[in-house]
């Protein structure tokens, strides 16, 4: 049912119907701010991976320790 949905053909409509609605000098600005929330949430992904990650190995030296402890 949605094979080929990015096909280059779709990705030409749609940057021809942004330009008919936005017109041609809010275009560039509409791609900065996307780019820019793009880029905020993969580095708010990867601090929130980061963290988890720094979690689990905290938990798991915990209960290494608490293993080995009499």
């Amino acid at each position: 049912m949605f094979d080929g949905v990015l096909a280059p053909q779709h990705l030409i409509l749609v940057l021809i119907i942004a330009l008919v609605v936005f017109g041609p000098k809010r275009l560039p600005e509409i791609g900065r701010g996307l780019g820019k929330g793009i880029r905020e949430f993969k580095g708010s992904m990867n601090e929130a991976i980061s963290g988890v990650a720094d979690e689990a190995k905290e938990n798991k030296t915990e209960a290494k320790n608490e293993t080995k402890a009499p």
